[in-house]
C-alpha cells in the first residue's frame, strides 16, 4: 500500500487539467520560448501569443459529465472502516452489465428491507399521530358536539337567529398596506434636545445676550454639559424590540405562547352590544336629531331617538331623550308607554302616574300602571279608578272581575253588562256565575242585545244540559240557526262544526250532538252529501271527537239506509271506537236494511264469537245463511267457527253441504286442509286430487298436495305434484319456489337454479324469485356468486324492499348502516326495509332506536306480520311487562296475516291452521 504521506497529500486541482491559453512552461523564471522549422509560420517572441489562444477548449469526454469534473476524494475524513471511502473508487471504470446487474440486485434488496420495515414505521406514525391529536386536536374537532346539535336546531329558530354586524370601522373594513419609515437619529436628538430646560448659559450664549438662535443647526447643550450618545438610543431600541419579540413568541421553539382556546373564549367578552356599522349609528343619530329639530311634536321620533340609544347600550341617553319627548308631546300614549318601559320600575309608577295625568282615558297606561303594581289590592285600587274614568272598556271590566272574588265578581259583572251590553265575553261569564234560573234570564237579555251571536245561543244549551234538561237542547240549536239566519247572519258551517268539538272537549256532548245533526247539512249540494259527510266523520274521529262522528254516521244512515259502504263505515268506528253492545245492535239494524251484505254479517258472528257467545254466532250465521244461500264467505266462516271452538265433526259436515250446494276452489282447498290438520292424510290426498279435476287452475291446491307428498317422505310425488301445478299455472310465484326448495332440500343445487332461471324468465321481475336465488347462492356457499345475483335483482327490481332488506345483512357489520341508508333512500315506505333497519339497530343495542323503527314498520304495515314478531320478541328481550303486554295487544287487534315467517308457522299443520287463527276469512 502507498504511503500514509501519499494517500493524505492533497491532490492539486490543476493537474489533469489542458494548459490556458498562451502558457509557456518556465516563462516565470526568465524562460523564453523557441521555434524549429518543423513550426508552421515564422518564428515568434516569447511574449508573442499564438492565434490558439482563441480557440475553445477542448471537449470533456462522456465520463466526465457525469463525474462532474470532481476526482475522487480519497482524503481520512471521507473515510469510514465500515462503508470505505464515501465516494466510489471505481468511477472511471467503465460500467458493464455485470454492475448492472449488481446495483438491480442490491436495489431489490433493499426494497425488500424497506418494505419489511414499513408496517410497523407506518403503524408508529398512526399512533404518534393519534397522541398528537389527542393532545392537540383540531378546532373543527372541538366544535363537532355543537355541529350535531344543529340537527336539532328548527327552521324557525334558524330564521329567528339575529344578522352578524360588522363591528369594524371604516379603515378596519378597508385596510391600507401601512408604510413604516425609521426615524433618523437627528430627529430623536432634536426631540431630545426641544423637551429638556437648561439650568445654565453656556459662553456663547453670554456672548450672544442670551436670545440668539445656535447657528449650523447646532442644539442646546443638556444640563450636564455632556453630548447624546446615538449609539446607546440605537442599542435601547434593540433591547426594547427583543423584548416585545420575546412576549409574543417563545425563544426556544418558536411557537406562539398565546393560547388559541382562550383566545376564542375571550372573544366573547368583546362581542358588541349592536349588530350594526358605528357609522351607521352616527349617520341615525344625526339623522333622527334633525327629525326632532324639525318637529319637536313627533313622539315617533323621540321613540326611534330612545331605541336607537337602547340599542347601544346608552341607557341613561335612551331615558334622558324619552323624557324630554314626554316633555314636550304629553298627549302621546306611545311615549308614556315607551318612558314606562325604559325607566327603572321604582320610578316608572311616577311617570305612568303623570301620563295618566294628561291621558286620563287611556287603557293602556292604567293597564301598564296595574302591572307595576306587586300586591293585588293595589292593583285592584288601580283598575277601580280606571273603571271610575272609563266605565265603557271591556278589557278593564275583564281584568278587574279576574282579580276579585266570586261574590265581587258578580256584582261587578253586574255593572259591566250594563256599560258594555254588546260585550257578549261579559254576559256570558255572569251567566256562568248566576243560578240556573238567573242565568236563564241573563242569556235572554243577552240575545236581546246582542242578538246576531251564536255563541250565546250555544252557552244556553249547555245550561240546559247542565241541568238535564236535555230535550230543550236540540230545540235551542234549532231556534239559534233560524234566528240567526232572519237576522241576516251566515252560517258558518265550519264554525258550527268547531264548536261542536269543543262543545265535546267541554263535557257537553248532547250538545254537541245537536249541533252536528242542524248544521252538518247546511250548505252542502245533494250530490255531495254522502263524499262530505264520510270526510266529516273521518276528521272528527282523526281529532278524537267521537260524539261528533258518531252524530255523523248517524245522520249519514238516517240519510243513506240501503248504502253497505256507509254500514260498513260506522261499524268499523264503532268497533274501533265504541263498545261491543252498540256495535252489535248497529249491525243488527244494519243486516235488516242491507240483508245481502256478507260482511256485516260476518262481523257481527265474530262480535258474538270474540264475547264467547257460541250459540249467538251460530244463530246470526243461521240467518246469513237464509239470505245468502250461496255465499262462500258465510259457508267458509261458520266452518271456522265450528273449528275454532273443536267440534270438527260440525265443521266437516258443513264443508260436505257447501262442496254440494256451494261449491268453490276455496271450498275444496279449506275441506283437504282441515283434514290435513286433523291428520287425515289420505283424506286430504283425495280432495285434493277431487278439487283439482275441478279445478286444475288453482295453485294453491297443487301446492297443498305436494307438500302433503314431502310430508310423507315422497319426494317423487311431490316434485310430480310441483312441476305439474307449474304446467298449469306457470304464473304462480310459490309454486316454483317450493319446486326451488325441495331440490335445494335435496342437495341439487344446480336444479334449483336452473328452476328459478325458468321462474324469472316466466315472472320477470319479481323479487320473491330474486329473493330466493340469492338464498340458494348462500345456502350452497356460494357468497361471491350471491352478491353478484343480489346486484342483478337491485338492478332489475330496485324499488323492492325484500331485496334491500336481505343485502343489508349480507353485508359486512361496518358496512350496514351505509347499505340501510341506501336502502331508506330507495324504499322509505317499505316496511321490509323498516324492519331491517330495526333489527339492525337491535344488533347494534340502540334499543330506543330499534323500538321506534319496529314502531313505524308496523304503523306502515299492520298487516305485516313479520315486524309484529320481531317487535314482540324484541320486547320479550329488553322491554318492562306493560310493553309487552301492550304490543301483544296491538298486535292481537291488528290481527296480521302477511308476511313470510308469519305465514310459514300459521300456516304449518305442526302447529295447526285450525289453532292459529288470526281473523276470519275475508
Amino acid at each position: 500500500s502507498a504511503p500514509q504521506s501519499l494517500v493524505s497529500r492533497k491532490r492539486r486541482e490543476f493537474i489533469g487539467m489542458p494548459a490556458p491559453p498562451g502558457y509557456v512552461p518556465g516563462v516565470g523564471r526568465g524562460a523564453t520560448g523557441f521555434t524549429t522549422r518543423s513550426d508552421i509560420g515564422p518564428a515568434r517572441e516569447a511574449d508573442d501569443a499564438p492565434d490558439e489562444r482563441h480557440m475553445p477548449p477542448p471537449k470533456k469526454p462522456a465520463h466526465d459529465d457525469d463525474e462532474k469534473g470532481e476526482d475522487e476524494n480519497l482524503n481520512d475524513a471521507n473515510y469510514d472502516e465500515f462503508s470505505g471511502y464515501g465516494g466510489s473508487l471505481c468511477t472511471r471504470d467503465p460500467y458493464e452489465k455485470d454492475d448492472e446487474e449488481a446495483d438491480r440486485i442490491y436495489s431489490s434488496v433493499d426494497d425488500r428491507m424497506d418494505e419489511r420495515r414499513r408496517e410497523h414505521r407506518e403503524r408508529r406514525f398512526r399512533e404518534e399521530m393519534e397522541k398528537f391529536r389527542k393532545e392537540r386536536p383540531k378546532i373543527q374537532q372541538q366544535f363537532v358536539d355543537l355541529k350535531r346539535d344543529l340537527a336539532l336546531v328548527s327552521e324557525d329558530e334558524w330564521l329567528s337567529l339575529p344578522e352578524v354586524g360588522d363591528a369594524r370601522n371604516k379603515r378596519q373594513r378597508n385596510p391600507r398596506a401601512e408604510k413604516f419609515t425609521p426615524a433618523p437619529d437627528s430627529l430623536l436628538a432634536k426631540g431630545l434636545s426641544a423637551g429638556q430646560t437648561t439650568a445654565q448659559v453656556d459662553l456663547r450664549e453670554q456672548l450672544q445676550g442670551g436670545i440668539a438662535t445656535p447657528w449650523g443647526g447646532a442644539s442646546t447643550s443638556s444640563a450636564g454639559g455632556a453630548d447624546i450618545d446615538m449609539k446607546k438610543i440605537g442599542q435601547a431600541r434593540t433591547s426594547l424590540m427583543d423584548i416585545k419579540l420575546t412576549q409574543a413568541a417563545d425563544s426556544v421553539t418558536g411557537q406562539t405562547v398565546v393560547d388559541p382556546m382562550g383566545y376564542l373564549t375571550d372573544l366573547n367578552s368583546v362581542i358588541p352590544q349592536h349588530g350594526a356599522d358605528i357609522n351607521d349609528v352616527k349617520k341615525a343619530r344625526l339623522l333622527l336629531k334633525s327629525v326632532r329639530e324639525s318637529n319637536l311634536k313627533h313622539p315617533p321620533a323621540w321613540i326611534a331617538s330612545a331605541r336607537l340609544e337602547e340599542l347601544t347600550g346608552k341607557m341613561q341617553e335612551a331615558r334622558n331623550l324619552i323624557m324630554r319627548g314626554a316633555e314636550e308631546c304629553p298627549r302621546s300614549e306611545d311615549i308614556w308607554m315607551e318612558a314606562s318601559r325604559l325607566i327603572p320600575a321604582d320610578q316608572a309608577r311616577a311617570v305612568v302616574a303623570q301620563g295618566i295625568n294628561h291621558l286620563p282615558q287611556s287603557v293602556r297606561l292604567w293597564v301598564r300602571a296595574a302591572e307595576l303594581e306587586s300586591e293585588p289590592k293595589r292593583k285592584r285600587r288601580v283598575f277601580r279608578k280606571a273603571l271610575e274614568q272609563v266605565p265603557s272598556s271591556v278589557r278593564l271590566w275583564k281584568l278587574a272581575v279576574e282579580l276579585e272574588e266570586p261574590e265581587d265578581a258578580r256584582v261587578m259583572l253586574r255593572r259591566a253588562v250594563e256599560c258594555c251590553p254588546t260585550s257578549v265575553d261579559l254576559w256570558l261569564a255572569l251567566a256562568k256565575l248566576e243560578t240556573y234560573e238567573t242565568a236563564r234570564s241573563v242569556l235572554n237579555q243577552a240575545r236581546d242585545n246582542v242578538p246576531t251571536d251564536r255563541l250565546i245561543w250555544i252557552t244556553a244549551a249547555k245550561l240546559e244540559e247542565a241541568h238535564k234538561n236535555l230535550p230543550m237542547v236540540g230545540k235551542i240549536i234549532d231556534r239559534a240557526v233560524a234566528a240567526l239566519q232572519v237576522a241576516g247572519v251566515e252560517i258558518n258551517r265550519d264554525l258550527w262544526l268547531k264548536d261542536a268539538e269543543e262543545c265535546e272537549s267541554s263535557g257537553s256532548m248532547e250538545t254537541a250532538r245537536a249541533i252536528v245533526r242542524t248544521v252538518v247539512g247546511h250548505g252542502i249540494d245533494e250530490p255531495d252529501r254522502k263524499r262530505q259527510w264520510l270526510t266529516d266523520a273521518e276528521g272528527f274521529t282523526a281529532r278524537e271527537a267521537f260524539e261528533c262522528a258518531r252524530a255523523v254516521y248517524a245522520k249519514l244512515i238516517a240519510a243513506f239506509p240501503a248504502k253497505k259502504s256507509v254500514w260498513l263505515a260506522a261499524a268499523h268506528f264503532e268497533k274501533n271506537h265504541g263498545t261491543r253492545e252498540a256495535l252489535e245492535s248497529l249491525l243488527v239494524n244494519a243486516v235488516s236494511k242491507c240483508p245481502t251484505a256478507e260482511a256485516l254479517w260476518l262481523m257481527g258472528a265474530k262480535s258474538k264469537w270474540l264475547a264467547d257467545d257460541i250459540p249467538g254466532a251460530r244463530y246470526i250465521l243461521a240467518n246469513a245463511f237464509k239470505a245468502n244461500p250461496n255465499s262462500e264467505e258465510i259457508w267458509l266462516a261458520a266452518v271456522r267457527l265450528e273449528s275454532e271452538n273443536n267440534d270438527f265433526e260440525r265443521a266437516r259436515k258443513l264443508l260436505l253441504r257447501a262442496r254440494n250446494q256451494a261449491s268453490t276452489a276455496r271450498v275444496w282447498m279449506k275441506s283437504a286442509r282441515l283434514e290435513w290438520c286433523l291428520g287425515e292424510l289420505e283424506q286430504a290426498k283425495a280432495l285434493l286430487n277431487e278439487g283439482l279435476r275441478a279445478y286444475p287452475q288453482f295453485d294453491k291446491m297443487w301446492m297443498m298436495l305436494g307438500q302433503i307428498a314431502e310430508q310423507e317422505g315422497n319426494v317423487e310425488a311431490a316434485r310430480a305434484a310441483y312441476n305439474e301445478g307449474i304446467q298449469r299455472c306457470r304464473q304462480s310465484v310459490p309454486l316454483w319456489l317450493l319446486l326451488a326448495r325441495l331440490e335445494m332440500g335435496q342437495g341439487q343445487a344446480t336444479r334449483a337454479r336452473s328452476i328459478l332461471e325458468r321462474a324469472r324468465v316466466n315472472n320477470p321481475r319479481v323479487p320473491q324469485l330474486w329473493l330466493e336465488a340469492v338464498r340458494t347462492e348462500l345456502k350452497s356457499g356460494q357468497p361471491q356468486m350471491a352478491a353478484a345475483t343480489m346486484s342483478r335483482a337491485l338492478q332489475q327490481c330496485p324499488t323492492a324492499g325484500q331485496l334491500w332488506a336481505e343485502a343489508i345483512f349480507m353485508e359486512a357489520r361496518p358496512q350496514r348502516r351505509a347499505k340501510s341508508v341506501d336502502a331508506t333512500k330507495k324504499c322509505e315506505h317499505d316496511p321490509h326495509v323498516l324492519l331491517a333497519v330495526g333489527r339492525l339497530f337491535w344488533c347494534e343495542r340502540q334499543i330506543n332506536k330499534a323500538r321506534d323503527w319496529f314502531q313505524r314498520a308496523v304503523k306502515l304495515d299492520s298487516d305485516f306480520g313479520d315486524a309484529w314478531a320481531n317487535w314482540r320478541r324484541f320486547e320479550l328481550q329488553h322491554g318492562t311487562e306493560d310493553q309487552q303486554r301492550r304490543v301483544a295487544a296491538l298486535c292481537e287487534a291488528a290481527e296480521p296475516r302477511h308476511g313470510e315467517l308469519w305465514c310459514s308457522l300459521a300456516k304449518c299443520p305442526a302447529t295447526g291452521d285450525c289453532a292459529l287463527l288470526n281473523c276470519w276469512i275475508s
